[in-house]
């Protein structure tokens, strides 16, 4: 197996991840029920943020935090959420790709997950109060 070097192979990263989320019940539903989100539209972003945090290659200008903010008011977004998420993540990695940057990836994929809790869980905090 050969490690990640490009968008092409982000691509393919992605729409294995995506497959395997989709195919899960326990957490399919906040993409097609929650967000219904059109998977044509959403892999290119997802290969243009993960180009950015891999390669350095720029381009994804959205607010992250706040995209999962927003779908968590709709439908919180739970630590067993996050840990399925990551699950899917790293098995896509794995079942793909071998190398420094497909450790990178999943590193990164553990930080996103657990700065999105924490700033989930503040700003229900925040709402509580």
């Amino acid at each position: 197996m050969k490690d990640i070097l490009n968008t092409d192979d982000l691509h393919l990263l992605v729409e294995d991840f995506y497959r395997k989320l989709l195919f899960d019940k326990s957490i399919s539903y906040i993409f097609t029920d929650v967000v219904k989100i059109k998977l044509e539209e959403h892999l290119p972003i997802l290969v243009t943020f993960w180009s950015q945090a891999i390669f350095n290659t720029g381009g994804y200008f959205k607010n992250l935090t706040q995209i999962h903010l927003d779908i968590s008011e709709k439908e919180y977004l739970t630590p067993e959420l996050f840990a399925i998420w990551l699950k899917h993540f790293n098995a896509a990695v794995d079942e793909n790709f071998m190398g420094t940057n497909c450790e990178k990836i999943k590193t990164q994929a553990l930080s996103l997950a657990t700065v999105m809790q924490i700033k989930i869980n503040l700003n229900g905090k925040k709402l509580d109060n």
